[in-house]
C-alpha cells in the first residue's frame, strides 16, 4: 500500500484532535473507532471482506503499513471469520498512542510535553499540517451539505466519526444538529463502514460482552471458538443516541508514569 494516501485510522485521529487542548475528543470510544477503522482500511485494500456480521481474510499479503499488517496477521491467525463486534471490543492497548507517534514521525502532529496538576507528565499533540486537517474536514463537510453520495473512504470516515461520538466535536450546538443528523445518515453509503460503525456502537452499548446462555438450563451455549464465545451474544437493542457519551481526558505518553 503506497503511503501517498492517508489511512482511515490516521484521518479519524486527526479529526478527533482538539486544536485548543491538544487532546483527542471522545478518547475511550475513539480507541474502538481506530480498531474499526483498521478493518475498513484493510477491506478497501482487498485484504478482508465482510461475511455476514463477521470479517474474513481473503488476501493475507501484507499491505506495507506495519500497524495494519499487524492487525491483518492477528485476523489471519484466528483461522476463521471473526465477528466484527468481538474484534473491535477486544484489547487494543496502545493503539491510539501508536497512531499518534506515527503521525508525529510523519510530521503531521507535534508533541508538546506538559504536566497535569503540576505533577503528572503528559503529552499533548498539535496538528502541524493544518492543510491536511482542513482537507479531511472539507471532504466531510461536502458529503454532509451537498447531498452528493460520497466515495467509500469518506463515507466510512463519516460513519466512524458518528459511531465514536465526534459529531458534537465537529458540529457543536443547536446549529450543528442537522449536520450531526446527516453525519449519521452517511452510514448507509458504505456497507463495510456501516458494519464496522454499528459494531463500534454495539460494543459501547454492551453487545458482545456476555455470551448468551441456553434457554432453560443456564448453561453456556457452546465452547469458545477462535472468534470468541461459541454462541453469539443475545440481542441488545442498539441505542443510537445522537452522539456517544462525552468523555474528557488527556493522554499520557506510554512509559511516562
Amino acid at each position: 500500500m503506497g503511503r501517498s494516501r492517508r489511512t482511515i485510522p490516521e484521518e479519524l485521529l486527526l479529526l478527533a484532535l482538539d486544536p485548543a487542548t491538544g487532546t483527542t475528543a471522545q478518547p475511550q470510544s475513539l480507541d474502538l473507532g481506530l480498531a474499526g477503522a483498521q478493518l475498513v482500511e484493510l477491506a478497501l485494500a482487498g485484504r478482508i471482506a465482510p461475511d455476514g456480521d463477521r470479517i474474513a481474510v481473503v488476501l493475507p499479503r501484507p499491505t506495507g503499513d506495519p500497524t495494519l499488517d499487524s492487525a491483518l496477521e492477528l485476523l489471519r491467525r484466528r483461522g476463521s471469520p471473526v465477528r466484527a463486534v468481538h474484534w473491535i471490543g477486544g484489547p487494543r492497548l496502545g493503539l491510539r498512542q501508536t497512531y499518534l507517534t506515527h503521525l508525529e514521525r510523519c510530521g503531521m502532529v507535534h508533541a508538546v510535553s506538559s504536566q497535569m496538576c503540576g505533577m503528572l507528565p503528559t503529552t499533548r499533540y498539535q496538528a502541524t499540517e493544518t492543510a491536511i486537517s482542513r482537507e479531511i474536514r472539507t471532504r466531510l463537510d461536502a458529503a454532509i451539505r451537498t447531498g452528493v453520495p460520497p466515495d467509500p473512504r469518506t463515507a466510512a470516515l463519516a460513519a466512524l466519526a458518528h459511531a465514536v461520538g465526534l459529531g458534537k466535536h465537529l458540529y457543536p450546538g443547536n446549529e450543528g444538529r442537522s449536520c450531526r443528523s446527516r453525519l449519521r445518515d452517511l452510514i448507509r453509503h458504505d456497507p463495510m463502514g456501516g458494519l464496522v460503525a454499528h459494531a463500534v456502537m454495539d460494543v459501547q452499548n454492551g453487545a458482545g460482552a456476555q455470551p448468551r446462555r441456553a434457554a432453560g438450563n443456564g448453561a453456556p451455549g457452546g465452547p469458545a471458538g477462535p472468534a470468541g464465545p461459541g454462541v453469539a451474544p443475545g440481542p441488545v437493542p442498539r441505542q443510537v443516541p445522537e452522539q456517544g457519551r462525552p468523555t474528557v481526558g488527556g493522554m499520557v505518553r506510554a512509559g511516562a508514569r
